[in-house]
């Protein structure tokens, strides 16, 4: 259940409510004003709750299957410029754990140029979060399922290509996430590759539902991630 089936799933709900009722929940939510937690979908379960619409035991069951099937939007609640690092580089080494913090012990010419090390292999990570692009509003509003057919963009930025070896893309869904891992050279040749400022050293490359199919070549299951590092790291 996705965002869109909740508020059908609620819509059809307050259909059952008397007119006056009715009236007074559309009047009401055109001019509420929301603040987190307390936003409209808690205003409406609380309105059909006390007008006996649905049970406590009904509302349970909706949370849950709506939990369920979004397991990773919670991660949309992350402050963009901070969700790479508190989220993305401790995900990679909980996944396997020969993925490292760098140093100076581990690399004599580590100067903070890349995020991970990975058997002597240098890993930069990058972390987005697919969101749709025609919807107003913010992240958690805005974020979308793996199947969803709406459009969406992820934008990987402050690329610097000769900075590490290995490059992993991380991308989120509120559903599913996918791992694209590419070597230096790979990510040279991209034709997505654009320079994020004029005259910079940065670059960026932009996943959305348009050439998402293109970057199948680079995709692989978490169990395949640390192998795949060192293939394309050229340490075998």
């Amino acid at each position: 259940m996705d965002m869109k089936q909740l508020r059908r799933y609620l819509t059809n709900l307050s259909n059952n409510l008397e007119t006056k009722n009715h009236k007074f929940l559309c009047a009401r939510l055109g001019s509420l004003k929301s603040v987190f937690p307390f936003n409209e979908y808690e205003y409406i379960l609380m309105f059909l709750l006390d007008k006996k619409i649905i049970t406590f035991q009904q509302y349970e069951k909706l949370r849950e299957k709506y939990v369920s099937s979004n397991p990773y939007l919670e991660l949309y609640s992350i402050a963009p410029r901070v969700f790479g690092e508190i989220w993305g580089h401790p995900h990679i080494m909980d996944i396997d754990n020969r993925f490292k913090k760098p140093s100076k012990e581990l690399d004599s010419d580590y100067k903070g140029q890349y995020d991970l090390w990975f058997d002597g292999v240098r890993v930069e990570v990058k972390s987005c979060r697919a969101i749709n692009t025609k919807k107003r509003g913010n992240l958690i509003e805005k974020a979308l399922g793996y199947a969803s057919d709406e459009p969406f963009w992820m934008n990987y930025q402050q690329i610097k290509p000769d900075m590490a070896d290995v490059f992993i893309f991380v991308g989120v869904w509120v559903d599913k996430i996918i791992y694209w891992i590419m070597s230096r050279e790979e990510i040279k040749k991209n034709k997505y590759l654009s320079s994020q400022h004029r005259g910079g050293i940065e670059y960026q490359i932009g996943i959305t539902h348009k050439n998402i199919s293109e970057f199948d070549i680079y995709k692989v299951g978490p169990r395949k991630i640390g192998k795949t590092v060192l293939e394309k790291g050229e340490k075998k």
